[in-house]
């Protein structure tokens, strides 16, 4: 395999990742970002936790849908986040996920 059929492999399967991220981001409640993932979720407990001098954050998700071209499965039943860096958690407002994009480019 070339350089360039490599290239074009992981060009196509972002290509096939965000068009199924646009056919279910209906589905779930919340975006979940993490410093390693990005996660759709319908339920999110996010806790703030010391360790001594350090925090750190347990996030846990259930209905979960993974951000990941290499997984062969996305949809999770539950998903343990656990960090020292941040976490975004948000809200999604159904009536701005309009994710107009091209079936080719």
């Amino acid at each position: 395999m070339s350089a360039e059929d490599l290239d074009n492999y992981e060009t196509n399967a972002e290509l096939a990742l965000y068009k199924e991220y646009r056919d279910v981001v209906k589905l779930f409640k919340y975006v979940v970002e993490s410093e390693r993932r990005f996660y759709l979720a319908n339920h999110v407990d996010f806790r703030t936790c010391s360790a001594g001098q350090d925090v750190y954050f347990d996030v846990r998700l259930s209905d979960a849908w993974v951000w990941d071209i290499y997984r062969p499965t996305r949809f999770v039943r539950s998903v343990r986040i656990l960090t020292f860096k941040d976490v975004n958690v948000e809200e999604i407002q159904h009536s701005e996920t309009d994710l107009s994009f091209p079936d080719k480019l």
